[in-house]
């Protein structure tokens, strides 16, 4: 996928744990896992907004754009 989530970059920065993290956005450490592993097919923008405010960052700071591997190039 060419988005790139760095939510541990931010938890690292901020020396705050997964399961913190998830307890004060109000999402699960479960589905925290899916989108910090780069899994989660969307994100509602309310849920991106808890996250940036908890973690004073901007969306930037979590999100990111990478060109894919194309085969043969």
């Amino acid at each position: 996928m060419p988005i790139a989530v760095d939510i541990d970059v931010m938890l690292a920065r901020r020396k705050m744990s997964v399961g913190e993290l998830a307890d004060r956005v109000g999402i699960t450490p479960a589905n925290l896992a899916v989108l910090k592993n780069g899994r989660a097919k969307a994100v509602r923008f309310a849920t991106l907004a808890a996250l940036c405010e908890v973690l004073k960052c901007q969306p930037g700071d979590l999100l990111r754009w990478q060109a894919e591997d194309v085969a043969g190039e």
